[in-house]
């Protein structure tokens, strides 16, 4: 597969591979050796997100960032199914191909976090740690407020704004940074190239946001899961002007898994390793310089 002429080399180096999911090919990038780190993005970005972590990891860690399909560098197909149950079962197939047997760190952001989460919560054992950048996995059902923002993102209206208006991209994603001007035009770019069309807005992006109702189910089974990480080391990452995401979702992670480790970063928003890489990365390093689990 060619390099699309959109992608900015120097910010993004690294050498594509992909993985094959029954005649589908999931991007992923794969840098450096060491104890394996896995980096889950979310919507409406790809693994370019990590790209700051991926360069200052690489020389000790191995760190892996997969493309959900439809993302970033990844197959698009029509006949795909784009909701958080197909993502989880292409990453499910993605980590038992790729990754090593040794515990992984396994880092996720946005809907990444209920993608990966569902195998994760499967397989404890395989996690030397867990660490969770402004996501969540349950429903939003006793949420009134984030069930008033999924109506309107499901609805007819959002559909159109997917379709027609790029909403995703150009109108939340630019409101939930805590700093609009940290999302430059050059990085924005990385991300609008990706779904030029309205068809492939709607076929990916809106059927996530459609999932924020419809895949309740899917949701309230990982909640139902929650217990199997008290044996986990889990750390929390949490950008605090998340308009998105707000606090009181950092709160119900802490009621959830109270023996993890909080670092809240006052000055970022939904994207906190895109507008305080730094915080992030010294977050990460501390986690990592915990004692690995032995299998």
């Amino acid at each position: 597969m060619s390099t699309p002429s959109w992608l900015d080399r120097a910010a993004w180096p690294y050498a594509p591979r992909f993985f094959d999911h029954g005649g589908t090919c999931l991007h992923y990038v794969d840098e450096g050796a060491g104890p394996p780190v896995v980096l889950v993005h979310g919507t409406p970005t790809w693994s370019f997100e990590w790209r700051h972590v991926i360069a200052a990891l690489r020389d000790e860690a191995r760190v892996i960032a997969p493309d959900h399909l439809g993302f970033g560098l990844s197959d698009r197909p029509a006949a795909a199914g784009y909701k958080p149950e197909d993502h989880a079962a292409r990453f499910r197939a993605f980590i038992d191909a790729v990754c090593p047997p040794e515990p992984l760190t396994l880092v996720v952001h946005d809907f990444g976090g209920p993608i990966a989460l569902d195998w994760a919560l499967d397989h404890p054992d395989r996690l030397a740690r867990l660490v969770i950048i402004n996501s969540w996995m349950w429903s939003f059902d006793d949420d009134p407020s984030m069930t008033r923002k999924a109506r309107l993102a499901a609805s007819a209206l959002g559909r159109w704004m997917y379709r027609r208006l790029n909403a995703s991209q150009r109108l939340i994603m630019p409101s939930a940074y805590g700093d609009r001007r940290r999302l430059t035009p050059a990085v924005h770019q990385q991300y609008l190239e990706v779904f030029p069309d309205a068809d492939s807005r709607e076929r990916v992006l809106f059927a996530l946001a459609q999932s924020m109702l419809g895949s309740r189910a899917f949701f309230n089974g990982l909640w139902q899961r929650r217990a199997r990480l008290a044996d986990v080391d889990v750390q929390v990452v949490w950008g605090l002007r998340d308009s998105a995401f707000p606090p009181a979702m950092l709160a119900r992670w802490q009621q959830a898994v109270p023996h993890a480790c909080v670092t809240r970063i006052d000055e970022a928003g939904h994207w906190p390793h895109e507008e305080a890489p730094e915080a992030v990365i010294d977050a990460l390093r501390r986690a990592l310089a915990a004692q690995t689990r032995v299998l």
